[in-house]
């Protein structure tokens, strides 16, 4: 009777191997999925950007009372918005605005967390901590505020727009390069380089700078929908583009008397234009994150 027993709990040993490689399969499927479906929207949104204007002989900003608010159709595949302007065209061109104002606002940011970053990890000392003081000191402001504040001194335009967002969204960047920069402080080629003679600007920039350069380029990638979404915010109150350029913002901020009414086609499309590549990015920085981080990766491959 116990051999029999003993011989019953054998073959329920290799269930265990078998059910962490199963999992570790659909996680690497789901993985792929998400990398390509991520991509194709992401390579959709460019080419939109980049084909659609030239391609389509079309007067974004021309005027057809006769057509105002007219409901999606074969003619006008987003409806028309209040002054009869073909909405398809006007949200490729909403995007292509707004796009451009969050790679440039992203970038600006990107360099300038960086630089600082960097900065205080290398210094280390005091200089690090009144760094990283004046940063939790512009951390305290909602950036949303400050950037009203900023962009109030201007005229309404895309420069004002981008300089606004570059200037109060290079915080979480600052921080995410100086703590990379303090763990690689402590990594055995550092200690070489520094016993070796190399001075600390040669150590920043021939060691620390390229080990940052991924977690900074996750950074930017991520940066570049939140840029979208604060240039949307600003121009929704008025403060960003002027109210004749077509942005996703000033589109959304254009058709709120349409959705009173019950239209709702002037607010869905240009909101879609704004979610599809933020969920698209956000996606790509998903699987840039797996990538660079050891620990997610190993996950991936059990």
């Amino acid at each position: 009777m116990a051999d029999s027993t003993v011989e019953k709990a054998h073959p329920t040993e290799p269930a265990a191997p078998t059910a962490w490689r199963s999992h570790g399969t659909a996680l690497r499927s789901t993985h792929t999925l998400r990398l390509r479906v991520s991509a194709a929207l992401v390579a959709a949104t460019v080419l939109a950007v980049l084909l659609v204007p030239p391609l389509v002989q079309l007067d974004q900003q021309a005027v057809d009372l006769a057509a105002k608010l007219e409901p999606p159709s074969w003619a006008h595949p987003f409806g028309t918005d209040d002054v009869g302007r073909d909405l398809l065209l006007r949200c490729v061109y909403g995007l292509r605005v707004s796009l451009l104002v969050g790679v440039v606002a992203a970038l600006t940011a990107t360099v300038i967390g960086t630089a600082v970053g960097a900065t205080a990890g290398a210094l280390g000392g005091w200089a690090d901590r009144a760094v990283m003081r004046l940063v939790d000191t512009f951390s305290s402001v909602p950036h949303l505020l400050l950037g009203v504040f900023i962009v109030a001194m201007f005229r309404p335009g895309v420069w004002p727009v981008v300089v606004s967002v570059g200037l109060t969204h290079w915080l979480s960047t600052a921080r995410i390069v100086r703590a990379e920069v303090l763990s690689l402080r402590s990594r055995p080629h550092i200690d070489a380089a520094v016993s070796g003679g190399a001075s600390r600007w040669r150590v920043t920039v021939r060691h620390l700078l390229p080990g940052v350069l991924p977690q900074a380029g996750l950074a930017a990638v991520l940066m570049v929908p939140h840029a979208m979404w604060h240039e949307s915010a600003l121009s929704f109150l008025g403060l960003g583009l002027p109210t004749h350029t077509a942005s996703l913002g000033t589109l959304i901020q254009g058709a709120r008397g349409s959705l009173l009414a019950g239209q709702w086609w002037p607010t869905l499309f240009p909101g879609l234009f704004l979610i599809v590549p933020t969920l698209a990015l956000a996606g790509l920085a998903g699987v840039w994150r797996e990538r660079i981080s050891p620990r997610r990766r190993s996950e991936l491959m059990l």
